[in-house]
């Protein structure tokens, strides 16, 4: 069973950064994909940032940023830790929501979702 371990949310002023962790069970190697979707109040979730693993031919991992995010948000990887990181820079009260880590898994294809980490940016 995949289990996954969200940290670093809170609130922070406008402009203020935080980063979220999400470690992972398992090796690395047991995640095509890892990455963080968010959810706020009356809206869908939704895609903030996602990194895909390498394939064999093509070694390089894959970054996707939503439009909203870029510029401002960074996704990271530990491959030792199986921690997935999303550094938030320049935030804004839009960015407000539960954060939710997200990954799919190398064998089963199968997609697990974190607890979901609170995000408030107000002053």
């Amino acid at each position: 069973q995949v289990q996954l371990v969200e940290s670093g949310g809170g609130l922070v002023q406008p402009g203020g950064s935080l980063r979220l962790s999400c470690g992972a069970s398992g090796s690395i190697f047991s995640y095509n994909v890892m990455g963080w979707y968010r959810q706020a109040p009356g809206k869908q979730r939704e895609l903030v940032a996602s990194i895909t693993r390498g394939g064999r031919t093509n070694y390089a991992d894959s970054v996707n940023y939503a439009d909203s995010v870029k510029g401002r948000f960074t996704i990271s990887r530990d491959n030792v830790k199986t921690t997935v990181y999303l550094q938030m820079n320049s935030l804004k009260p839009e960015d407000t929501a539960v954060y939710y880590c997200n990954v799919q898994s190398s064998s089963t294809l199968r997609v697990y979702w974190g607890q979901g980490t609170q995000v408030t940016v107000s002053s």
